[in-house]
């Protein structure tokens, strides 16, 4: 048990086998104390990630630790420790109070800079959604990737704090707004990882083909209407699928998926206002998909692919 309710004033403190107080907290009666602890080996993956990130960008990272804390003292140590096991040089690493490199921080997203942010979890799960909301008003379209200790990784993105009202919408008007480039992009840096660790060249080109994709949806502004009888998910995800095909058609690198993918982009290029008039029939009135926290899977099926010849036509697909 790591958290305690203090009975008495006084002091808690962490010490180690040898009699060194490692840490030390002044406390008051009915304060809730709670131990924070950090294994050695994931800090050392910690710096190298931060090392590796700072080389592959150029931009300056950023260790979020206050000297003043007990706790962040002990990595502090830590992490200069393990900074001397790479060659640096070339390099902007700091280590800055948390007050001080969110000033620092926001000051280069002012200018248009990047800034590698080099934090625990817990604050890594408030900066990615703080700085996406500042820069693009939502956390919904950014990509978070996190790699894990094995060796392997989280791609993920966030959901804005909207995902109620978006199915509250879809239930009663038909029409889904969540804009899924997030999870898009999230799933071509997936196919890169695969990819490049696996030594699969064609996930690789998969997810060159889906990121060129991506640009042309983004570029065409085919995101979701907030708007009812206005594109919405159904069919923001029929244009990614059309890019998608397009790009593996039209690409050089893997014959076979050239061949396969060609047929399955003219016909969803050649069906473009049936599939569209289809997926808007099916908007401006209320749906069933069997429930909020577990919905039905056949209903929401129903509801999330009602264009018939979409369906054909993916269905086609060897």
């Amino acid at each position: 048990d790591k958290t305690f309710e203090m009975t008495a004033p006084g002091a808690v403190r962490v010490v180690d086998d040898a009699g060194r107080v490692l840490m030390q907290h002044s406390v008051e009666a009915g304060d809730i104390w709670r131990m924070c602890q950090t294994k050695d080996l994931p800090i050392q993956d910690w710096v190298k990630l931060a090392v590796n990130r700072a080389r592959a960008t150029g931009s300056p990272a950023i260790f979020w630790l206050d000297a003043d804390r007990a706790h962040d003292a002990n990595l502090i140590a830590k992490v200069q420790r393990y900074l001397q096991n790479y060659d640096t040089s070339g390099l902007d690493i700091q280590i800055l109070s948390t007050v001080d490199a969110m000033q620092y921080t926001l000051e280069r997203a002012k200018a248009g800079q990047d800034t590698i942010s080099v934090t625990g979890n817990v604050l890594r799960d408030y900066l990615t959604d703080l700085f996406p909301i500042l820069e693009l008003n939502t956390s919904a379209k950014m990509l978070s990737i996190v790699p894990l200790l094995a060796g392997g990784g989280l791609f993920e993105t966030g959901a804005g704090g909207s995902a109620p009202k978006h199915v509250q919408q879809f239930v009663e008007e038909g029409h889904l707004r969540w804009d899924s480039v997030g999870e898009f992009l999230a799933l071509a840096v997936a196919l890169e990882d695969l990819g490049s660790k696996g030594d699969n060249k064609r996930a690789l080109v998969l997810g060159d083909a889906l990121n060129a994709a991506i640009s042309h949806y983004l570029d065409n502004r085919k995101a979701p209407s907030r708007k009812v009888h206005e594109l919405d998910n159904r069919g923001s995800h029929y244009y990614l699928a059309t890019y998608w095909a397009q790009a593996l058609a039209n690409q050089t690198k893997d014959a076979a998926l050239q061949a396969q993918f060609a047929p399955l982009a003219k016909d969803l290029a050649a069906n473009e206002a049936k599939i569209i008039a289809e997926l808007d029939a099916a908007q401006g009135a209320p749906v069933d998909i069997g429930g909020y926290y577990q919905p039905d899977a056949a209903k929401t099926d129903a509801a999330m692919r009602p264009s018939a010849v979409l369906n054909q036509i993916l269905a086609s697909v060897e």
